[in-house]
């Protein structure tokens, strides 16, 4: 998989994806912006695959879009430049397979966006979040971080635009973890790892529910969340799984 503004590693069962335009500070330039389409869709199909990390390294995760380009195009390239935006972050919203975010250094603008359609985060302490649009002129995307924080704080978040820190945002909701610089990596890894290990279809289900329920009445909530978990006990996958939970706790300690 060679990718210009990207490199991808396979590690066991899951896959490390690097943005990689370390002199833009890894701004998303249209052709990252094709590349992480492309990426994340031909990794959704990828069997091997069972987990994603997204990163942009220890110093920087993205300055956001690449302000440099958009200031060169024409205004009625505005809606093939959001519908480029929309196309990757959906994808991504999107997955069947768990995406997580390592977030060393800086997350401005359209970085922020790309890290609030992951599943989950791990920050490391120098990380900084923050939104910074409408110093351009433009609208943050509200909708993901709402989901997270809640309306009121996602407001003060997109309407003021001051950096938010690790610890910050950690309280906030975030982000999931914050590690030291030299181990941020290393716990999205295990991370990885860990959840490469789940079943693909539970984890699949549980997604939707995680995307559905939150909008629904409690109590169709529950009848949803009821009738999937049936679906998933009936599965043969689901007994031959417990059986090596059962036969691992049976084994001799050693």
């Amino acid at each position: 998989m060679n990718y210009q503004t990207l490199i991808v590693e396979k590690k066991k069962a899951y896959a490390v994806v690097r943005l990689n335009r370390p002199h833009e500070m890894n701004a998303i330039s249209n052709e990252m912006r094709k590349e992480l389409y492309d990426v994340f869709a031909a990794l959704e199909i990828d069997s091997n695959v069972k987990a994603i990390i997204i990163t942009g390294g220890e110093y920087v995760f993205s300055a956001g879009m690449d302000i440099k380009e958009m200031n060169l195009m024409p205004d009625d390239e505005g809606d093939e430049l959001l519908k480029s935006m929309m196309k990757y972050l959906k994808k991504i919203y999107s997955m069947k397979k768990p995406v997580i975010a390592a977030v060393g250094g800086i997350a401005l603008g359209g970085g922020f966006n790309l890290v609030t359609v992951c599943d989950l985060v791990v920050a490391s302490e120098s990380a900084i979040f923050c939104h910074p649009e409408l110093k351009f002129g433009f609208n943050p995307f509200f909708y993901p971080l709402s989901q997270i924080v809640g309306i009121t704080k996602a407001k003060e978040i997109v309407m003021l635009g001051e950096p938010i820190g690790a610890h910050e945002a950690l309280r906030l909701g975030l982000v999931n973890k914050v590690e030291a610089p030299e181990l941020f990596m290393e716990v999205a890894e295990n991370m990885a790892e860990t959840l490469s290990k789940r079943s693909s279809r539970a984890f699949e289900e549980l997604k939707n529910i995680c995307s559905i329920v939150p909008r629904m009445d409690k109590m169709a909530a529950m009848d949803i969340e009821s009738s999937i978990c049936a679906l998933l006990f009936a599965r043969d996958e689901r007994k031959e799984q417990m059986k090596e939970v059962l036969s691992r706790e049976k084994s001799p300690k050693k």
